[in-house]
């Protein structure tokens, strides 16, 4: 076997042996996704778990690719034997039956990281345009109300990024943008994007702000490891994704975005982050404390307020308990959105884990669904 398909099928039985065999877990960008199943689930039902069945289910990060976005962006010939075993470009009826069999109504679709956005000029521009047009006439079309989707952007082209964005939304009815972190060497608070930022705000529609891998400066620095013998199953591609970098690279670009008065010169700008707020619960209090009052005199409010002000927040694949109480406690319930990584984490285990949930019927509500009707404007 080969070393990185090896080091999939490692991975993942891993944590399968970890959850019991119960939790068919992935990948992300090729990688292993860090889904937690939580204690209440893996019991028997519980009386708020048979109390919840009934609930509704917006899954707000769920992913698909195409073979011609596998041929852009998998990194050998293993990755892309894997990433079509995973169902990613399974969007039609294996799906649907799916999601019936979770209890998830809608799913919003977005393309698998880091899509298109490092791919320059026209081909980057008419890629994009490709992959939200088949998304738009495909799985939207023939399964009307099942399927939303976070347009695909080209953002070597900043402005024609915002164009299609504007496209994407006011044609095919997309629900906002999705991006992979680096874009190049740049994050989101470059001046650079500052057209795709205004047109979201004018648009009224938000941007997720979804993990990729960095530049091969910052992976030379930050995650290779030097010594071979330790590097054998890729575990420096591991450390630099799901395994440790995206998450911090998240917090790192939301923080940019913050204090380089994004959100003052875009007030009504929204931003979406995955992962249970991607390590941001546990390090809230530091990051306010020390950041509040080197900031103070150069924002028009007080650094913590923006994570309640222009963020929203999801479950993807962290089905833990005790992280989404402790996301609770800095962030309100209005902020908080249901959301599976499929197919990196698996839906029923998603559903099943969040129906078990101690939480007011209210709160399990607007997390479930509700918020995301809200913030998307749609209905389950």
């Amino acid at each position: 076997m080969k070393p990185i398909l090896k080091s999939l099928e490692q991975l993942l039985m891993g944590r399968r042996d970890f959850l019991g065999g119960t939790a068919a877990l992935g990948v992300g960008a090729g990688l292993s996704a860090p889904a937690i199943v939580s204690r209440a689930a893996a019991a028997e039902p519980s009386v708020i778990s048979l109390r919840d069945l009934d609930l509704p289910f917006i899954a707000t990060e769920e992913t698909y690719t195409t073979d011609e976005l596998i041929a852009l962006n998998a990194i050998n010939d293993d990755h892309v034997e894997y990433l079509k075993e995973t169902g990613l470009a399974e969007i039609g009826p294996g799906r649907i039956g799916a999601m019936d069999d979770a209890g998830i109504n809608v799913q919003i679709l977005s393309a698998h990281t880091p899509g298109v956005q490092n791919l320059p000029g026209q081909e980057g521009i008419d890629f994009a345009y490709r992959l939200n047009k088949m998304i738009a006439d495909g799985p939207m079309a023939t399964y009307p109300g099942r399927f939303q989707a976070y347009a695909t952007l080209p953002l070597q082209d900043p402005e024609a990024s915002a164009d299609e964005l504007e496209r994407a939304v006011r044609e095919d009815g997309f629900v906002g943008a999705m991006t992979n972190g680096f874009i190049g060497k740049k994050f989101l608070d470059h001046p650079d994007f500052e057209p795709v930022l205004a047109r979201a705000e004018a648009l009224g529609v938000p941007i997720y702000l979804h993990p990729g891998f960095p530049p091969d400066e910052v992976f030379d620095i930050y995650y290779r490891i030097t010594r071979p013998e330790y590097n054998k199953e890729y575990q420096d591609y591991i450390f630099s994704g799901s395994g440790y970098g995206w998450h911090q690279e998240v917090i790192t670009q939301c923080l940019r975005l913050i204090m380089t008065g994004a959100f003052d010169r875009f007030p009504k700008l929204q931003m979406i982050i995955g992962h249970m707020g991607e390590g941001l619960p546990f390090f809230y209090e530091r990051i306010v404390g020390d950041m509040g009052d080197v900031t103070e005199g150069a924002l028009n409010k007080p650094l913590g307020q923006y994570f309640n002000d222009n963020f929203w927040y999801t479950t993807s694949a962290f089905f833990q308990d005790e992280l989404l109480h402790l996301l609770l406690r800095y962030i309100s319930v209005d902020r908080v959105m249901f959301g599976t990584d499929y197919p990196f984490a698996d839906m029923k285990q998603g559903t099943n884990w969040f129906r078990a949930v101690d939480l007011p019927r209210e709160a399990k509500e607007k997390i479930a669904f509700r918020n995301a009707e809200k913030l998307f404007g749609i209905k389950v």
